[in-house]
């Protein structure tokens, strides 16, 4: 076997807020119909990578009902098709994962069992499309110990990365994880080619370095490129979102829906699987407006729906306008109620008259400023927002609220919240 694919998965996500307190941060939906992780279960398939370990750990229980035995990537097989590894307890090195680098030594059985020549390790929360079979063969070509994938970013957000500097024949001389004084624009994706034997051996020499923080950025490709291993980077050109934060998961759904969007989900030669429901079509009522949206399955629409994307089974009432938002599977935007520049979670119930999102008022959130300060709302999952309810923007709305939750509020000021703990 050249190739085994090993998907980090069991991250919390705690920069999408609400939206990752019940679910791992690749079950998080997107564009619709499809879950992050879909995207990198994908690209494997279509690359022709039918062995796939997928590592979670933080409340994997979405994951796990979503993904379930892979049919929908054809990785239902009897030889390889899809595992999902969790962290066990037991004798010997078994914990819960203490970073990425330790998560895959954790499963070095599951890779010893197939024995590739080479292992694959993505990320499962970033969004784009990519024939990992090329990078294969450049990696192969170069006999590296190790690939790095790496799109080419501003200078303004490379601390935010990895960053890589090479030679002109693409091996890496320099690699600082987050500098605060980056020394190019070079970043790596978290997608990583290693020699199945390098890695064995690196894993396991870091899990006995009581100094490592057992991660990859941070710990291991450092001390291969110091060592002098031959580490290569792979320049990818095409489209990649990290969609971690609420603004970059709000801008890379909305990037879907220009006239020629950046991701393209309608191409035939790169299908993008996913497990769906068997749901009736779209229904768009008379007198409704649907402008600029992407209206899955199952949805009907009797009011204005703009710019915005909707998960299956999304209700939008007589009068009700929903614009700039996502709204997830099963909500209710009852007659007359507004959503604004908000994204709600399944199950949201907006009832008669009641507005989500203010676009006039900017102020940040009181507690979480660094991260919902662009005007958009939350709204958490299985909540019910009561008649009349006037909701501003950067307003974080916590799950599974009713109606006596909001007793005597008519209104909530841009920046605040109501249910939420600190994260």
């Amino acid at each position: 076997m050249d190739c085994l694919a090993l998907i980090l998965a069991g991250g919390q996500g705690t920069r999408l807020n609400i939206l990752s307190v019940k679910r791992a941060k690749p079950a998080v939906p997107f564009a619709g119909k499809y879950r992050i992780i879909d995207f990198a279960l994908s690209n494997c398939v279509n690359s022709g990578i039918y062995t796939v370990g997928v590592l979670t750990q933080y409340r994997p229980r979405s994951l796990n009902d979503h993904i379930q035995r892979g049919q929908p990537w054809d990785l239902d097989r009897n030889y390889g098709g899809v595992h999902l590894l969790q962290p066990y307890l037991g004798r010997g090195e078994s914990d819960w994962y203490r970073g990425t680098a330790d998560a895959v030594y954790q499963n070095m059985d599951f890779i010893d069992h197939y024995r590739p020549d080479n292992v694959i390790i993505l990320a499962g929360d970033h969004v784009y499309k990519m024939n990992y079979s090329w990078m294969l063969a450049y990696h192969n070509e170069r006999q590296a110990d190790v690939t790095v994938s790496a799109i080419r970013v501003r200078l303004s957000d490379a601390p935010r990365f990895g960053i890589l500097t090479t030679t002109g024949s693409g091996r890496v001389i320099n690699f600082e994880e987050k500098p605060e004084q980056p020394k190019g624009t070079l970043a790596s994706m978290g997608v990583y080619v290693f020699r199945r034997e390098v890695l064995q051996q690196l894993l396991a020499e870091d899990a006995r370095d009581p100094d490592s923080t057992h991660d990859f950025g941070h710990d291991v490709l450092p001390r291969m490129v110091a060592d002098g291993c031959n580490v290569y980077a792979y320049l990818y050109e095409g489209y990649w979102m990290d969609v971690g934060t609420v603004q970059a998961y709000w801008e890379a759904n909305m990037q879907l829906l220009v006239h020629a969007p950046p991701l393209d989900v309608y191409d035939r030669g790169w299908v993008i699987h996913t497990r769906s429901e068997e749901r009736p079509p779209a229904k768009i009522q008379a007198g409704a407006v649907v402008r600029r949206s992407l209206i899955c399955h199952g949805c009907i629409i009797e009011g204005t729906v703009e710019s915005s994307v909707l998960s299956p089974g999304v209700y939008v009432g007589p009068g009700a306008l929903v614009r700039d938002s996502i709204v997830m599977t099963d909500c209710v935007i009852q007659s007359g109620a507004a959503v604004v520049r908000s994204i709600l979670d399944k199950l949201v119930t907006v009832a008669p008259g009641c507005v989500v999102g203010n676009e006039s008022d900017q102020t940040v959130n009181e507690m979480f400023p660094d991260s919902i300060n662009s005007g958009l709302t939350l709204v958490g999952k299985n909540t019910a927002l009561p008649t009349g309810l006037r909701i501003g923007s950067n307003c974080v709305i916590g799950p599974d609220l009713t109606e006596a939750d909001f007793a005597g509020i008519t209104s909530l000021a841009s920046g605040k919240c109501i249910g939420v703990q600190p994260l």
